[in-house]
């Protein structure tokens, strides 16, 4: 129920900020290999999730995560898990506000020719939340953060 009610509120999330950012067009943040759809953090989200150190230790066991699940585990079977840990950690500390700059691939280029599904999309937010409920990320922090990577979907999901 909690993932059905977390998935709703992705998708409300995500189609408000599309609309909030179709009125604040000014005062949005430039589109970079971070996230192709910038939607500005909440105030305070990067200290909710523990700055860079709480973000890295979450990164870690997601990554740990993702490796061991059923659904989507094979597709990471290969990759160093330190080195995505590191590279979600940059990623989500300059996506929620911290002072982070990311300089990995795109989110359309990392992904291409990787045969994602939406079913696989939804496999990933379900063990992200699952990590971020063992890390007792409060709900409301977990949902805007979420808000904030739904809009990457049209660039990961390829299949």
């Amino acid at each position: 129920m909690k993932t059905l009610m977390a998935s709703f509120a992705l998708t409300l999330s995500a189609l408000s900020a599309g609309t909030c950012l179709a009125q604040t067009a000014a005062a949005r943040p430039a589109p970079s290999d971070a996230s192709a759809y910038p939607v500005a953090p909440a105030p305070g989200l990067y200290q909710a999730f523990g700055e860079q150190q709480g973000l890295r230790t979450l990164m870690d066991d997601f990554v740990k995560r993702l490796k061991a699940d059923a659904r989507i585990g094979d597709q990471f079977r290969d990759t160093n898990a330190d080195a995505l840990a590191q590279s979600l950690t940059l990623q989500l500390c300059q996506l929620s506000g911290g002072p982070c700059t990311y300089k990995g691939a795109d989110m359309k280029t990392a992904h291409r020719n990787m045969d994602i599904t939406k079913a696989h999309f939804n496999a990933l937010v379900e063990v992200l939340q699952v990590a971020m409920d063992k890390r007792g990320i409060p709900f409301r922090a977990q949902n805007k953060l979420l808000a904030v990577l739904a809009p990457m979907h049209r660039e990961v999901v390829n299949d």
